[in-house]
């Protein structure tokens, strides 16, 4: 068996679909699972990945047949979540009112990332937003 001091990181393109943010969210505990510590992330990434990723296919300027792309990835102990579109808008954070029935996603990424951002694509089509989480803490 081959052992390496630094994960792997993890790629996958899925369909521009709301139905598709749940394997996202699979795709995300199996990696987690083959980490020494990953249930340490768990719940907070399951979450702000499915925000994103919903995020990408709501508000994306493209046609439905675009991918989404995600990857996952330890980062000096912290997990690094992107979710890539080729859209052209870019996430504005903006507090939601008690009565608003949407426009909570970026709001719970805020609150519950280390840091997190939007930035155009290495290929200049599109943009990644990421997000960083640290580990909970265990007691």
């Amino acid at each position: 068996m081959l052992t390496s001091r630094h994960p792997r990181a993890f790629v996958a393109r899925l369909d521009s679909r709301v139905e598709s943010t749940p394997l996202a969210r699979y795709m995300l505990r199996a990696y987690l699972s083959g980490l020494p510590s990953g249930e340490r992330y768990g719940d907070t990434a399951e979450l702000l990945l499915g925000e994103l990723f919903a995020n990408a296919v709501q508000h994306s300027d493209v046609p439905d047949d675009r991918h989404i792309e995600v990857r996952f990835s330890l980062v000096s102990s912290r997990l690094r979540l992107e979710v890539h579109d080729a859209g052209s808008g870019y996430p504005a954070l903006h507090v939601p009112s008690p009565d608003d029935e949407h426009g909570r996603g970026l709001f719970l990424v805020n609150r519950l990332a280390e840091r997190w951002g939007s930035t155009t694509r290495p290929d200049g089509i599109g943009k990644f937003v990421w997000a960083l989480i640290a580990p909970a803490i265990t007691v």
